[in-house]
């Protein structure tokens, strides 16, 4: 088993944490909204379903601009598409804070925060590619974990809000956007395993059952994830009558959990196999899900929300050590693709929520409906996996033994 010092000497770390704060910025900015959600719906006096709404637009916008910017990253590499985003999002923040004012803008920037949330498939690409197949469940889990941007987010995006107005946090998100922009310039380097391919190339897995496999089961991990991230301060303001502030405290308490054990999902993941450590995170995952039906106290609310964002961190890093052995040429424009079906989840969930709390009076058939439809998909992976061991990828879902990944051939495109 590898040590943390041999796996960092495999690739190139400079690059690694480049890609990990521009993904952690980026994510930050992405849920802004979610975690202003609060101060936004008594500014506006939203009904549930509208907040929901609010909450999902930046998610679903960002999830439709995930692929493009994957594919631009082919063209132009990985840092130049990195710069390129965080550039475009400067400018976004200065219309947040000079220009919103009515229900509607909000919706506009909703639109424009979506911009942060194309980062994904560009960072964890731009930051495991210098790693070999063996050890880029790790790479990409560390470059994954600036999904802890959520913490940033409703740590300090409530207490701003409190002191300053709600609109003055994105002026100061486009301030210190300017950091990891910094950095990516002074520290990151292009990675070497980009591959000449053409267009149809660069795309073909939207044309394979694999690419929308590893799609659904992002549907459940990430997609619960950043959906959550979004509606918890909403949901504990509401639930139980907590402060807006303390509502962000105790979003940040769980997602602080699926940010961390996303590096241990992946690290698992290349030693225990990544289809091994997907069973058992949907497994928890749903536990959680029908527990969380029950109406528990704040304590065992806030607890069974980390186990469950736990379950769904784990299992993004273990589904992303999987990414690159099924598309090691290709493996941007692969990622963005599952990252942008993955988030569309995300944006489903607020509305259910917002509709359930709406129309039920409650969250439960909320928190039913998403453990019946991970249950549904870790049936299915039970099947998939058959197919996958000895094609591409090597019992449990570990890199096959015999020859390298990237000799490996690769089925067929099929419909």
């Amino acid at each position: 088993m590898a040590s943390f010092k041999t796996v960092m000497k495999s690739g190139h770390p400079p690059t690694l944490f480049a890609a990990f704060l521009y993904f952690d910025f980026c994510f930050a900015i992405w849920v802004l909204n979610g975690a202003m959600g609060p101060f936004i719906t008594e500014t506006y006096g939203l009904s549930p379903a509208q907040t929901g709404f609010m909450i999902s637009l930046p998610i679903l916008a960002g999830a439709i601009m995930r692929f493009p910017l994957g594919v631009l990253a082919q063209y132009i590499g990985r840092k130049n598409a990195a710069l390129t985003e965080m550039g475009v999002i400067v400018l976004a923040m200065a219309y947040g804070f000079f220009f919103v004012s009515s229900y509607n803008d909000v919706l506009a920037m909703g639109v424009l925060l979506g911009i942060a949330g194309a980062s994904f498939g560009v960072a964890l690409s731009l930051g495991s590619g210098w790693f070999p197949p063996e050890h880029k469940g790790l790479a990409m889990g560390i470059a994954g974990a600036g999904n802890s941007g959520t913490v940033l987010a409703v740590l300090f995006a409530p207490p701003l809000a409190q002191a300053y107005g709600w609109q003055a946090v994105y002026g100061f998100a486009g301030i210190v956007m300017l950091v990891p922009i910094a950095v990516m310039l002074l520290l990151a380097k292009e990675p070497p395993d980009c591959h000449e391919q053409t267009f149809k190339q660069h795309i073909s897995c939207l044309f394979t059952k694999d690419g929308w496999a590893f799609s659904l089961i992002y549907i459940i991990t990430f997609g619960g994830f950043i959906g959550l991230s979004n509606f918890l301060p909403t949901f504990f303001h509401e639930q139980f009558a907590v402060t807006k502030v303390e509502a962000g405290r105790l979003t940040m308490l769980a997602a602080l959990m699926g940010s961390g054990i996303r590096i241990v999902g992946g690290y698992f993941a290349d030693r225990m196999g990544g289809v091994l450590v997907l069973s058992v995170v949907l497994l928890a995952a749903i536990g959680s899900f029908l527990a969380l039906t029950s109406t528990p106290s704040l304590m065992m609310t806030t607890i069974l929300f980390m186990v469950c964002f736990a379950a769904l961190g784990a299992g993004n890093g273990a589904l992303f050590q999987l990414v690159p052995l099924r598309w090691p040429n290709n493996t941007a424009v692969a990622g963005s693709m599952i990252g942008e079906i993955g988030a569309l989840g995300g944006a489903i969930l607020p509305n259910v929520m917002g509709l359930s709390k709406q129309y039920a009076g409650g969250f439960a058939p909320g928190f039913v409906i998403y453990a019946v439809f991970a249950a549904g998909v870790l049936g299915c992976l039970a099947l998939w996996q058959r197919r996958w061991v000895g094609t591409w990828v090597g019992p449990r879902g570990k890199v096959l033994a015999k020859e390298p990944a990237e000799a490996v051939p690769m089925r067929p495109a099929t419909a």
